[in-house]
């Protein structure tokens, strides 16, 4: 088996939307043999996007995996969508991979999103290789996207294949390092010949700088280089592949995928320079316990995706992390402590499944039908050996909307044919709110609810309907008052009887509620106490002015009666909440709306429009910093001004500007803001 894993390859594609991920994956696969054709994805033939969602709006929304052979080695390719709204869960995507492929469009060069995913990669511990894309598209610029590697995400990048021409001229690629050219011909064969005669001082000069970069990755390396002033191709691989697994170098090939172009030479340095699982360093567990990448470690294994099948039903995508499993293997599963039997064990392609009879080891990525309790993020191991790989950090949700059925009546519907999504996509948040009995679900931008709630209804027959959830405004007091809550009923037999006596008072923004017992003298019973405590809390949740919970306030319980028969808890608490109303009447409580601090990542040539707008939605603007042609601007919003701000930056950006949402703090509404939530709130309780 080792044999075989010095030449396996497990690896991710990562690049912004639009970059042509699908369309390269599509290309390796076509070289490999395993499709006969190149799809296309705006004919929707693609064979790693195959949801309905994704082949209507011509761009993936969630991972897909494929398996191919290339002169006897394995790879396992995982392709992760680049919009926004769908990669929240990067974190774990590049859990199971063991190296990326990172896609750059020659037409955009870096943008805003591509430094993020960027940053996952390098947080992930990864080594990484480049693919500029789309050479041969109109407006191409490959010197542009090549220099935004450096200059902007900071990569050391060592340019293995060059483009001879670009745009429509682009006709083949100079393997620099060998120096001679390779020619396109008819579907994208290659055929050498000589570098062109306007190219070859360029070439030169690159290659010498090349072969620097490769130098200063290993010492040995370096003074033969200084000594002799030059390398053998022999000497320069060990010392390429070095660099590269330590993330100090990044190789860089060009190509146009759609046409066929590149692919082998991508697929040659792939194998060449990047990681066998047998090369990558152990895994670490949350005390920082080592597991070692090998076959003969004890088995471990982790699910980094779980995706529904309609005929499969429940599919776990796993990373088998060490040891060797098969279908006969039984693993504990860390999170539930319940055995698992892996049972049948699947190579995927798009949506294509193939059964697995291999024993499997470290870097394999396969898919197990049906385990019982397990979910994304869980370890499965060897029971007597306990690993559990660490859950990747989660970003926040930025964007919750309220889910209604169109029938009446079916919102228990609604819930479940969502929550069936949640085991597949955990960027999503589903929650009922209390205070307004809403359906919330959150997620990761309006493209992401919007395609969530399309793809349950095509799933489970329901109609859903998506609407602007309530801002979760607050409100609160300010000065002081003191009130009697007095309940008193008789009719007949036992009454009830309970009288208190508060001083409520406003507190710091943020202080909360504070409940202080002053009774003394034994005027309310000890046991009476907590009922006023309580009868307060639920008189706030329901707010006095727009429904909405009350916040940062004291109350001081200090005098009042009640009767040895009458009185009881029930009596008190309703004293608790008339005190509370009383109080709230002469203390003019005011409106409190949530602020979010927003973080926008944009080109610098819409600096001043995005800026512009954030005013104009009453927010202030915090700072700015900028990094070769890349603004991020930091801001106080309202949250009411941004609940539907990623299609408005959308628009002002070209689809360049990416963003951040995180709630802060509250502030007071403005008068106009709190006038209209008040009498929103009145008319949709019907009154005037």
């Amino acid at each position: 088996m080792s044999k075989a894993l010095e030449t396996q390859r497990t690896y991710a594609l990562v690049g912004t939307g639009g970059c042509g991920k699908t369309s390269l994956a599509e290309m390796l696969l076509y070289q490999a043999g395993v499709v006969g054709r190149l799809g296309k994805i705006e004919e929707g033939t693609t064979a790693l996007d195959f949801e309905p969602e994704e082949t209507k709006r011509r761009g993936s929304i969630q991972p897909s995996v494929a398996t191919l052979q290339r002169n006897g080695s394995r790879h396992f390719l995982l392709d992760i969508p680049g919009d926004g709204n769908f990669i929240g869960d990067i974190g774990y995507l590049l859990s199971g991979v063991d190296a990326a492929v990172f896609v750059i469009d020659a037409v955009d060069g870096v943008r805003p999103l591509t430094r993020k995913l960027w940053q996952s990669v390098r947080a992930a511990g990864l080594p990484a290789a480049v693919f500029i894309n789309k050479v041969d598209r109109d407006r191409a610029d490959f010197d542009m996207a090549f220099s935004g590697l450096s200059a902007i995400l900071g990569m050391r990048p060592v340019l293995l294949y060059m483009p001879i021409g670009q745009q429509a001229n682009f006709k083949g690629l100079v393997d620099v390092l060998a120096g001679k050219a390779l020619f396109f011909g008819a579907d994208g064969k290659v055929t050498e010949g000589e570098i062109p005669a306007d190219m070859a001082d360029d070439v030169a000069a690159l290659r010498e700088t090349t072969i620097e970069n490769i130098a200063e990755a290993d010492e040995t390396l370096m003074e033969k280089y200084l000594e002799e002033g030059e390398l053998t191709p022999e000497e320069m691989a060990p010392g390429l592949q070095k660099g590269v697994l330590s993330g100090d170098l990044v190789p860089v090939v060009a190509g146009a995928a759609m046409e066929n172009k590149g692919g082998a030479q991508l697929l040659d340095t792939i194998d060449r320079l990047l990681p066998s699982p047998l090369q990558r360093a152990a895994w670490l567990d949350a005390d920082g316990k080592e597991r070692a990448s090998s076959p003969d470690a004890p088995a471990a294994c982790f699910v980094f995706k779980t995706l529904a099948d309609p005929f499969a039903g429940q599919l776990s995508l796993i990373r088998v992390l060490s040891g060797t499993v098969s279908t006969e293997s039984t693993l504990k599963n860390m999170t539930t402590g319940e055995p698992e039997r892996l049972g049948s064990l699947l190579y995927l392609t798009g949506k294509t499944q193939t059964p697995c009879k291999d024993a499997l080891g470290p870097g394999a990525v396969v898919a197990v039908a049906k385990l019982k309790g397990t979910r994304t993020g869980d370890t499965l191991c060897d029971e007597k050996n306990p690993f559990v790989l660490p859950k990747p950090t989660m970003p926040p949700q930025l964007i919750t909307y309220a889910l209604a059925p169109k029938e009446k009546g079916d919102e228990d519907k609604v819930f479940t044919a969502v929550h069936k999504l949640l085991d597949e996509d955990i960027t999503l948040r589903l929650a009922r709110d209390e205070e307004t009995g809403d359906i919330l679900l959150s997620g990761m931008g309006q493209l992401h609810i919007e395609l969530s709630v399309e793809k349950a209804g095509r799933r489970y027959k329901t109609e859903i309907l998506l609407k602007t959830p309530k801002v979760p405004y607050r409100e609160t007091v300010r000065g002081k008052a003191q009130v009697q809550g007095r309940h008193k009923k008789q009719s007949g037999g036992r009454g009830q009887f309970g009288d208190c006596w508060i001083e409520m008072e406003g507190l710091p923004r943020g202080s909360g509620y504070v409940f202080e017992d002053a009774v003394v003298g034994g005027s309310i019973p000890r046991q009476y106490i907590p009922a006023v405590d309580k009868g307060v809390q639920e008189a706030a949740a329901r707010g006095y002015l727009a429904g909405c919970p009350v916040v940062d306030f004291k109350v001081k319980l200090y005098d009042g009666s009640y009767h040895t028969v009458d009185s009881s808890e029930m009596a008190f608490k309703i004293a608790g909440s008339l005190a509370f109303k009383k109080a709230m009447e002469l203390m003019k409580p005011t409106l409190l709306e949530p602020i979010v601090l927003l973080s926008v990542s944009v080109p610098d040539e819409y600096m001043g429009d995005v800026i512009g707008d954030l005013s104009s939605r009453r927010g202030k603007v915090l700072g700015s910093d900028s990094q070769v042609g890349i603004t991020e601007i930091k801001a106080h919003v309202p949250m009411s001004e941004v609940l539907r701000y990623a299609p408005d930056l959308r628009s002002m950006t070209g689809g360049q500007g990416v963003f951040t949402m995180e709630f802060d703090h509250y502030e007071e509404a403005p008068p106009p803001v709190a006038e209209k939530v008040i009498a929103d709130y009145r008319k949709e309780r019907g009154e005037e």
